[in-house]
């Protein structure tokens, strides 16, 4: 059986200013097994980069559980909070300025954050890291001589160069072609077969619509999860489908510990509800909801 990577129980964070408190999370629960390639969607301001900044020790949760390989985040010291981040988790941005150091070259950016004994197995390291992303023929270049595509395939190599357990990417397609994009799946979808977990922010509907498991926060809570159908799963790398229109995954809605569910928007919209009460009816192993007139 697979360990669970992410465990996420009743998460909470407020942010807090003189004239008022914003709560980015309102009790998120969420698991995430190892091994597996998850993509986090939703709207801008629905909590989605805030778990990945907690997940990534980058901000401390305001209340509930956050458990990432075993480790506890609510109980870390800051020294202890120093070493996740070294050794758990490798983060790739998509501003490449957080990624890259722009006076450096490809393979020392790769080189700088491994804490192997020596110079040569440091290098041997990022030679084959540069490899696995294919850039290897770039290795010499700097920052300002290479594209945003291939700046984004290096800032992968730099977030795998410590052997995270955990990698996380948030928008890593979203300043790059269509084309690139594809590469950059590609390249997560090696890792992922090769045992590396990873979680995705996305708003790339073309990406998310190839990812197994696709999970949607929606105001502070997970709202429903789209799965994979197995026609689609074997069919990655068909250049002949339409990702963003096809449709790819069955979507559940969840159901949290309390019973509770959030109905999608375009459902509602559909059922144009004259209030905010609906009728709940068990019909023939099925719920019906409906208006209450």
């Amino acid at each position: 059986m697979s360990e669970i990577m992410v465990q996420a129980d009743g998460l909470v964070k407020i942010y807090k200013t003189k004239e008022t408190e914003v709560l980015a999370l309102q009790g998120l629960d969420l698991t995430v097994e190892e091994g597996e390639l998850t993509a986090l969607i939703g709207n801008s301001g629905s909590g989605k980069s805030t778990f990945l900044n907690m997940i990534g020790g980058l901000d401390r949760p305001s209340a509930g559980s956050l458990f990432v390989a075993g480790s506890n985040l609510f109980t870390m010291t800051e020294k202890e909070l120093v070493r996740y981040k070294r050794e758990t988790v490798g983060f790739v941005w998509q501003n490449n300025g957080r990624n890259l150091l722009p006076y450096l070259s490809a393979l020392e950016n790769v080189m700088l954050p491994m804490h192997l004994s020596s110079e040569k197995k440091k290098k041997q390291k990022a030679l084959e890291l540069l490899e696995m992303v294919g850039m290897s023929s770039k290795k010499y270049s700097r920052l300002n001589t290479l594209s945003g595509g291939e700046q984004q395939r290096i800032a992968i190599a730099i977030a795998l160069a410590n052997s995270p357990k955990l990698l996380l990417a948030d928008e890593p397609t979203g300043s790059v072609d269509a084309k690139t994009a594809n590469y950059i799946f590609d390249v997560f979808s090696e890792l992922n077969r090769q045992g590396q977990t990873i979680l995705i922010v996305t708003h790339d509907v073309a990406l998310s619509k190839k990812v197994k498991r696709v999970v949607a926060i929606r105001d502070g809570k997970i709202s429903s999860e789209r799965i994979l159908k197995e026609s689609y799963a074997q069919r990655l790398k068909e250049s002949d489908i339409d990702w963003r229109l096809e449709d790819t995954q069955d979507e559940y809605v969840i159901l949290d510990k309390a019973g509770r569910v959030q109905i999608p928007r375009d459902i509602l919209k559909e059922m144009n509800l004259p209030d905010n009460k609906v009728k709940l009816e068990f019909v023939d192993g099925k719920v019906v909801i409906s208006g209450s007139k």
